[in-house]
C-alpha cells in the first residue's frame, strides 16, 4: 500500500492523500481502534479538533490527542456526517482543508462499524464473519427474526455507498479495506448502488460464503462492468477465493509488469480466432503482431494461443483484478 500511494503522489498528488487516508483509517479500524483512536486519527489528519456525539454524549480530540472539553457550540462544523444516533465532524473557523470531507467520511465509517458492534441488532457484521461458529451466528440470526435455513445472498459495495433501503447492512474490515455488506432476504434488494458484487444464494447461516464471494465479485467490477454476480463466475470462483493476494503467483507477476500497450495485444491475441483476426482488431500488420505474439509467449513463459496457454492467462488476468498492485508488480515467485 505504501509503493502504491508513493506511485499515486507522483502521478497524482491528490489521489495519493485521498489514498492514503483512506488506508490510515482501514488500519486503525482493522487494528480495533475505538471511538478516542479514531478522533485521535482524524485531528492528526486534520490538524483541528475531531469531535462525536453518540446518543447524546459528547467527545473531542485535539491534533495532539488531547480530550477538548467545553462547548463546541462556538466552533464551525466546516465538515459533519449524522446518522439517527451519532454525528461526527471537524472544527473550523475557516474554510475546510483540502482533505476535510474524505477524513470525516472514513471517521463516519469508523463510528458506524463501532455503533453496530455495540448494537448488534442494527448491522450484520457478526453474521458474515467466518469466525463465528453456526450457532452464534443462528442465535444472531434469531435476534433478527430471520430463519437460519432461509435463502439469503450478502451484497458486497463500497463503504461510502449508501445503505439500500430497509435491507440491514454493516461496513465490515476485510483484507481489500473497509466495505459495505447488505444482507439480501428472497431478492428484495432492488438497484443497488453501483459497483456492486452479488454474492451466491445460502442459506442464512452460511452467510459467510456469500460474503466471501461478494467481495471477489466487487473486486471483478470495473467501469464497463459496475455489477458483477459471484454465480456467474462458476468454478472460477473457487479458484478466487482460494487465492492469497500477498503472494501472487508469477503469472500474475508477469501480468502486472506488461505496459498497457502489450497487456492489450495479449488480451486480443488470446480472444481472437486467429493471428491475422487480432490484427486486423488492433489495426497493426501481420507481421508486426506476430512478433508481438512470439515475444510475448517468450515474457509470459507460455503459449497463450495454445489451450492451456488460454487457460493460464485467463486464470492470471482474473487473479490480478484481486491483487494490490504494489504487490503484484514486484519481482519474485509466490
Amino acid at each position: 500500500m505504501h509503493q502504491l500511494v508513493g506511485r499515486l503522489n507522483s502521478l497524482d498528488p491528490q489521489a495519493g492523500e485521498t489514498l492514503r487516508i483512506v488506508s490510515y483509517f482501514d488500519v486503525l479500524i482493522t487494528r480495533g481502534a475505538g471511538l478516542d483512536g479514531l478522533l485521535r486519527g482524524a485531528a492528526v489528519l486534520s490538524g483541528t479538533v475531531a469531535g462525536a456525539q453518540i446518543r447524546g454524549r459528547v467527545t473531542r480530540r485535539d491534533p495532539d490527542g488531547h480530550p477538548v472539553t467545553g462547548h463546541a457550540a462556538g466552533r464551525r462544523h466546516g465538515s459533519r456526517r449524522s446518522h439517527a444516533d451519532w454525528v461526527v465532524w471537524l472544527e473550523r473557523d475557516g474554510e475546510p482543508g483540502p482533505d476535510d470531507e474524505m477524513i470525516v467520511e472514513r471517521l463516519a465509517l469508523g463510528v458506524e462499524l463501532l455503533d453496530a458492534r455495540r448494537s448488534p441488532e442494527r448491522g450484520i457484521d457478526a453474521v458474515v464473519d467466518r469466525t463465528r461458529t453456526v450457532a452464534e451466528r443462528t442465535a444472531l440470526l434469531a435476534e433478527r427474526r430471520i430463519d437460519p435455513a432461509a435463502r439469503v445472498r450478502v451484497l458486497a459495495t463500497p463503504a461510502d455507498a449508501p445503505e439500500i433501503g430497509e435491507a440491514p447492512s454493516a461496513i465490515v474490515p476485510t483484507r481489500y479495506g473497509l466495505l459495505r455488506a447488505t444482507l439480501d432476504l428472497a431478492g428484495t434488494v432492488r438497484r443497488p448502488p453501483e459497483p456492486v458484487g452479488f454474492g451466491t444464494r445460502v442459506r442464512a447461516d452460511r452467510a459467510p460464503e456469500s460474503w466471501e464471494a461478494a467481495v471477489v465479485a466487487l473486486r471483478l467490477t470495473d467501469a464497463s462492468t459496475p455489477a458483477v454476480d459471484a454465480a456467474d463466475l462458476g468454478a472460477m470462483l473457487l479458484l478466487a477465493q482460494t487465492y492469497d493476494p500477498e503472494h501472487p503467483h508469477e503469472d500474475v507477476r508477469v501480468l502486472a509488469r506488461l505496459d498497457q500497450r502489450s497487456a492489450d495485444v495479449l488480451r486480443t491475441l488470446v480472444e481472437a480466432d486467429s493471428v491475422r483476426s487480432a490484427a486486423a482488431e488492433l489495426g497493426m500488420h501481420h507481421s508486426t503482431v506476430q512478433a508481438r505474439h512470439e515475444a510475448l509467449t517468450h515474457t509470459l513463459g507460455y503459449d497463450p494461443r495454445s489451450t492451456v496457454g488460454r487457460m493460464r492467462y485467463i486464470a492470471a488476468a482474473l487473479l490480478l483484478r484481486l491483487t494490490d498492485p504494489a504487490t503484484a508488480a514486484r519481482p519474485g515467485h509466490a
